[in-house]
């Protein structure tokens, strides 16, 4: 009779490994290319990453890993069993006595010579290595007896040192005394201990099995359960570098590159958090058609006019009119009142400019970073939705530099390099012997930056012209012809030159938003130097924390598209 048992029922569970919850396979991968992004941002570097530094950065869903090799709450339990020996069997009194008076005894046998004895007797009774190595430097005989013998004398006193953190740092009860290289070889062994926990902690939270120091590890471990570790932590390194070529990130001679696909999909992501609280009633970013000549049709109609295009004729509804006015029959013939022309939304072209702020006071609680994710946000967003509209960023310090937005990643604050409370100089850049790498770059030159975007602005046959200016306070350098002024306090004679500057830009029919990042100096002057520049275009002051500097220039952005259309 053969068997009716039913035994897919049966679920077997090893080391915590449940296939009922193996993670969804559908579900998508952990982000890794945001970590990498976000590193490259705050430091500015294209240098490529080794894996560690990426395992580091990504988050793992360590579901996926449950119950592959060793457990993980295994090996913490072995080494926190370890560590309980370790303090149930020693104590520290006796060998923290042991120190002190090893360093007192070999102190009290030293012959300091008489120009440095109470110095000595000082430095010895005050415990502490630095003075006695201040008395070495004055010995002026490295090779004298006393010399060497204040080398020995630093040793031991570093050795109590270590001892006497030793007790402190850990709780000892057990009643078997050290010798000093033995306490201190279970200080090394008990601090290896805590190293090795948080990484396994940290290794059970994320699934970063790369952070682990396998040869620490090893010491404490059987060889076999060492073998499964190492296997595991191989296969999500091969997970890790699967999910990495599929985000852009390519795996080259131990390390992780950037490709334009990493730098898509982050942009992407950006916007996505950017647009995420956009409202379910809302079918699309423009609002408003526009009647006229336009190159998206709309399902509405309206009678021919003269100077229509036919291009937008509605052909079905025209021909029914002419079969209602004639009846049916053939041909059919077409007159101007039987035409029906599609009215047409107008998508007209904007030119835009963005200003970036890169001077020294940008490094202040990482505004910088907030500045690079907003360039890189609206990149992508007239990439996709507005491919015809003009975007040019320009790097703002001391002069003005066009920027792509590949090289936006690279962009950091100018570090300082005066620190005088009153900076009043003037550089001659016609002066063959005098370069930019020698001229203080962390000032702020808003003038140049405006005259650098009205010539980029003037190429573009649109009326739609505007300046994003992204800065944290007044400016505090600008041009006279060839003459560069750097003047700090801000002076009413830079203030005036970027004034001048933004009415040309008025005449020109550009406009001015600037969006003012809160700083540490920022005063009432700042705030209103921003709306007398704005207003001098017809433009507007935004006020914003840096963190949501993003959302505010692409959302003003949007409306600004949506004003031109509607």
């Amino acid at each position: 009779m053969s068997d009716k048992r039913l035994t897919g029922g049966i679920i077997h569970t090893y080391q915590k490994y449940d296939p009922k919850r193996i993670p969804d396979p559908m579900q998508p991968p952990p982000d890794l290319v945001s970590p990498a992004l976000n590193h490259m941002m705050y430091y500015g570097s294209m240098r490529e990453l080794t894996e560690e530094e990426l395992a580091r950065a990504i988050k793992l869903d360590p579901s996926q890993i449950a119950g592959l090799g060793p457990s993980l709450d295994a090996l913490v339990a072995m080494l926190e069993e370890r560590k309980r020996k370790i303090l149930e069997t020693y104590e520290t009194d006796s060998v923290r006595k042991k120190a002190r008076r090893s360093y007192r005894d070999y102190a009290k046998q030293m012959q300091p010579p008489r120009r440095l004895k109470d110095f000595f007797r000082q430095a010895v009774r005050e415990e502490q290595i630095y003075d006695l190595e201040r008395i070495w430097y004055k010995t002026e005989d490295d090779s004298s007896p006393f010399a060497r013998g204040l080398v020995q004398l630093v040793d031991r006193l570093g050795d109590k040192y270590e001892i006497d953190e030793l007790a402190s740092k850990y709780y000892f009860t057990g009643h078997t005394s050290m010798t000093i290289p033995e306490a201190l070889e279970i200080k090394a062994e008990l601090e290896k201990i805590d190293e090795l926990l948080k990484q396994l902690e940290e290794a059970r939270e994320t699934a970063q099995i790369a952070i682990i120091d396998m040869e620490a590890l090893s010491e404490f471990t059987q060889p076999g359960d060492m073998e499964t570790l190492n296997a595991l932590q191989k296969q999500v390194r091969d997970l890790m570098r699967e999910m990495a070529d599929q985000q852009g990130l390519e795996f080259s001679k131990g390390q992780f590159r950037l490709t334009p696909k990493a730098y898509r999909l982050f942009q992407s992501r950006i916007l996505e958090k950017i647009f995420s609280d956009l409202q379910a009633s809302r079918t699309g970013r423009h609002t408003g058609p526009v009647v006229g000549e336009g190159a998206v049709e709309l399902p509405t109609t309206k009678p021919y006019e003269f100077g229509d295009s036919v291009s937008n004729m509605d052909i079905t509804q025209s021909f029914t009119n002419a079969i209602l006015r004639d009846g049916p029959g053939l041909p059919i013939r077409l007159k101007s009142d039987d035409l029906v022309i599609h009215k047409t939304r107008n998508t007209p072209k904007c030119a835009t400019t963005v200003l970036m702020d890169m001077s020294g006071s940008m490094r202040y609680e990482g505004q910088y970073v907030n500045v690079k994710q907003m360039g890189l946000a609206l990149e992508a967003l007239i990439r996709g939705e507005y491919p015809g509209d003009y975007l040019q960023f320009i790097e703002m310090y001391t002069f003005a530099k066009p920027r792509t937005a590949a090289e936006i990643v690279e962009l950091m604050p100018k570090p300082v390099t005066i620190f005088d409370p009153v900076v009043r100089l003037k550089v001659d850049m016609s002066d063959e012997n005098i370069s930019e790498q020698i001229v203080p770059p962390h000032f702020t030159n808003i003038q140049h930056a405006l005259q650098l975007s009205r010539h980029f602005l003037a190429l573009q046959d649109t009326p739609n012209r505007q300046i994003i200016l992204i800065t944290d306070g007044l400016p505090t350098a600008h041009f006279e012809g060839e003459q560069l002024y750097l003047l700090y306090p801000p002076d009413p004679q830079t203030e005036a030159a970027t004034m001048r500057e933004a009415h040309l830009c008025k005449r020109e029919g550009i406009t001015i938003n600037i969006f003012l990042i809160p700083s540490w100096s920022q005063s009432s002057e700042d705030i209103q130097f921003a709306h007398r520049l704005a207003e001098a275009t017809q433009g507007r002051v935004f006020f914003t924390a840096g963190r949501d500097l993003d959302r505010y220039v692409v959302w003003d952005y949007v409306s600004h598209r949506r004003d031109i259309i509607g």
